[in-house]
């Protein structure tokens, strides 16, 4: 059976359907990459603004013309907007076969094998997992649910309550990730400076954070959704301690006006956001900071706005997403007054991208004539270059370092594609690095194989040698 599964929305998602796709193959199911030549489409939604929803919906829509005009037989649909909206989505679009929730991934696959009239047999917490990203990182979820109760935000009437997966758990999985040649790994949740809570009262972040470091052939561990309060002392020494843990902190801290955050019920405000960064910076040398932050939230007044404008140009951050407001149905922020116009939204959304522009030119400038340690991506072929990243850099939201100086990608340099490499930055551009790689192998583990030959040193992958 060929089976097609899109995933849309946040890498929290990509790890649900990474269970999904695990899950079926062990049932024998063969995943193809398009909808046409497969047997059914299942779509893994996103429920959490508005422009997601749209994006879910039109994909659902999609998946069921194909069915109606005979192009596939089945539709299926599971996700964060299947668990929030799933009663109206049965009545909207009877055409789609079956709607799954988000919050039992073994309930899920063993609910889609049924309908699918294959034999699936739970073993194990989790069902079994195959990769949806590039092979050489991965996302590791280490909890479920929140249960903050942030003005603006459907997550936890979506996710359920805060629920951790215990240490053995996810260093089991992070064991399997490892032996297949899993380089990074990319810690997500809702909330993961808040991990263990739930099971003993007690934040349980940098026991976690030390039991990774200690698994063999992950060389990077990188710390994304941080929530401000909860930071620890604790997790920033465990951060600068180990040499594994880039040194990259995605903290979203919505806002910096005190009056917007209280109406947030974000429970910071601005004194205390600036006393943390001040001590995450002093704690963690060369730390690159990343964080989102929301602007046309009701009553967001042009004072507001600038307050927040002005925090950004200051360069507190070396990564920076922006998100308009979007009003969702049963958030306390739904039924706020002073509701912002989507043209002020998106004026203030151009004017803050613009300034955090700026910034990112300067701190990418400042990077010129470094030799840094770059994971590369991928060959682009239209460049004629490969892409990596620093470790300052998560993949698909961050910046990207261009290599113009490594042999094209053929059979024999395919290896290249994520392995680690020392290169010297020589130009940059807005947000991204130029760079050529140096004439020193790098690895963060041990050091790579070389082979010399007239005088040039080698790499060796696979077997096979590679300029450095």
């Amino acid at each position: 059976m060929k089976i097609n599964l899109i995933t849309l929305g946040c890498p929290k998602n990509i790890v649900d359907s990474e269970f999904i796709k695990g899950g079926l193959k062990t049932c024998g199911v063969e995943f193809v990459n398009e909808a046409k030549g497969a047997e059914a489409v299942i779509i893994n939604t996103c429920g959490f603004i508005e422009s997601a929803k749209e994006e879910s919906i039109d994909t659902i829509l999609q998946a069921v013309q194909l069915k109606k005009l005979g192009k596939i037989k089945n539709v299926y649909v599971t996700g964060c907007l299947s668990e929030r909206y799933g009663t109206e989505l049965r009545q909207e679009i009877p055409e789609v076969d079956g709607f799954y929730g988000n919050r039992d991934m073994h309930k899920i696959v063993a609910g889609l094998a049924q309908q699918l009239r294959l034999k699936y047999e739970l073993v194990g917490e989790h069902p079994a997992r195959a990769g949806l990203t590039p092979k050489h990182y991965a996302y590791l979820k280490i909890s479920e649910g929140c249960e903050h109760p942030c003005t603006f935000c459907a997550i936890p009437g979506i996710r359920g309550n805060f629920r951790s997966t215990p240490i053995p758990d996810l260093v089991a999985q992070t064991e399997r990730l490892a032996a297949h040649d899993v380089k990074e790994l990319i810690l997500v949740a809702q909330d993961t400076t808040q991990y263990g809570l739930d099971l003993n009262g007690k934040q349980q972040l940098p026991e976690l954070l030390r039991a990774l470091c200690r698994v063999d052939g992950i060389e990077w561990i990188r710390l994304m959704y941080a929530y401000p309060y909860h930071v620890q002392t604790a997790m920033l020494e465990v951060i600068a301690e180990e040499p594994k843990i880039v040194k990259y902190i995605d903290m979203p801290i919505q806002h910096i006006s005190s009056r917007l955050l209280k109406r947030m019920a974000r429970r910071v405000d601005r004194a205390f956001t600036e006393n943390l960064l001040a001590q995450m910076r002093a704690s963690i040398p060369e730390l690159a900071l990343r964080t989102s932050v929301i602007v046309g939230f009701p009553g967001e007044t042009d004072e507001d706005f600038h307050e927040l404008l002005d925090f950004v140009a200051e360069g507190n951050f070396e990564r920076l997403g922006v998100f308009t407001y979007s009003p969702e149905e049963n958030t306390p922020a739904w039924g706020l007054p002073n509701q912002i116009a989507e043209e002020i939204k998106r004026e203030r959304y151009d004017l803050l991208m613009q300034t955090q522009q700026q910034v990112a030119a300067e701190w990418s400038a400042k990077q010129v004539g470094r030799r840094l340690p770059v994971l590369i991506d991928e060959y682009d072929a239209a460049a004629q270059a490969y892409r990596g990243r620093t470790a300052w850099d998560c993949p698909e939201i961050d910046h990207n370092v261009l290599l113009r100086a490594l042999p094209p990608a053929k059979k024999s340099t395919a290896a290249l594609v994520g392995a680690f490499c020392e290169v010297e930055v020589v130009a940059a551009q807005d947000y991204d690095l130029i760079a050529v790689p140096t004439r020193r192998p790098h690895s963060y583990s041990s050091p790579a194989p070389v082979q010399e030959r007239g005088g040039i040193k080698y790499l060796l992958y696979q077997g096979q040698p590679v300029e450095s």
